[in-house]
Formats: structure tokens, C-alpha cells, sequence
């Protein structure tokens, strides 16, 4: 999770770099952030199939991010949306610059900034599935129902005595 965040803030180190047309402060070893991102997401991926084994298709996201505190679960799909977003914009500007070298021809910032979005997207997805992972037993222990009793982490209603779950505003 900790090796998640600090790809995270690397990334963006070098996203904001590229943003302001500066060269990245991490020199080529940037590229080492491409190859990071599999050390932390085979783990995230590993560990987010035992967090969803229990849940619906549909639930996938919600129950790999349950433990999260709602600022992480908001970061990630900003990451994640922000991702997307940059693509576009990568490709559109790439395409505007009239070399007809296609994609990656670019400056090296605009290049980083490109690759850099993605990489923001992916270690801030696997920092917050693992941080899920790490907190899941607390958060799923916690769970009851309005009248006291234990339920599921899946669970909508009472087990017990059919109370509707009504899920606690988390103040982590």
C-alpha cells in the first residue's frame, strides 16, 4: 500500500512537471514508474479477487473499495476519470501536431504527461484496494444492523430480524 502511495505522489510529481512544460525531475528513471506499476498491481489484483468473491459482478468496485474512507474511494475515480480525460486530450494534441507520427511523438513532457495520468490512475487504484484490504476485517466486523445484529458485508438487509442495512458515515 505505502509502495502504492509513493508512486502515486512520484507520478504526479512528474504529471505536474509535464503539465507546466518542464522537464521530469527524475530524468529517464521516470520510465521506472511504467515498470512499478506491476509490482504494486499484481498484489491489488490478487488481493481484490478475495475482497469481491462474495459479492455481485455489478458490486465489484464497492466491495473491493468497502474499507476505504471516502476521500480514498473519491481520489480513486478522480484518478481514474482524470486518466481518461488525459488520454484524450494526449491523442488530440499528439494527432494536432501535424508530424503524422502518430502517437508518442510528441514533446518528452507532453509524452510524460501522457503516460503520467495512467500511472496516477493505476497506483492510486492498487493503494486503495490494498489500504481496503488491510482494514476489511474491522469494517466487515462492524457492520450491523439498526436493532444490533451482526450482518454480512454483502448484506442489504438483516439477516435476522429483515431490517433494511442503513451503511454508517465513516470518519476515517
Amino acid at each position: 500500500m505505502y509502495l502504492a502511495g509513493l508512486g502515486l505522489v512520484l507520478s504526479l510529481i512528474v504529471h505536474i512537471s509535464a503539465l507546466l512544460g518542464l522537464p521530469s525531475p527524475f530524468g529517464a528513471i521516470s520510465w521506472g514508474l511504467h515498470i512499478g506499476i506491476f509490482v504494486v498491481w499484481i498484489p491489488a489484483v490478487i488481493v481484490m479477487n478475495s475482497l469481491v468473491k462474495d459479492f455481485k459482478q455489478k458490486d465489484l468496485w464497492k466491495a473491493a473499495l468497502r474499507a476505504c474512507p471516502k476521500w480514498m474511494k473519491y481520489l480513486t475515480y478522480f484518478f481514474f476519470g482524470y486518466a481518461i480525460l488525459n488520454f484524450v486530450l494526449f491523442v488530440i494534441m499528439d494527432i494536432s501536431d501535424g508530424s503524422g507520427k502518430g502517437s508518442g511523438s510528441g514533446t518528452p513532457s507532453n509524452v510524460y504527461r501522457g503516460f503520467s495520468g495512467h500511472w496516477m490512475a493505476f497506483y492510486c487504484v492498487a493503494m486503495a484496494i490494498l489500504y481496503s484490504a488491510i482494514h476489511v476485517k474491522e469494517h466487515d466486523e462492524a457492520r450491523r444492523c439498526p436493532n444490533g445484529h451482526p450482518v454480512g458485508p454483502s448484506a442489504k438487509f438483516c439477516e435476522e430480524c429483515g431490517t433494511k442495512i442503513v451503511e454508517l458515515q465513516q470518519t476515517r
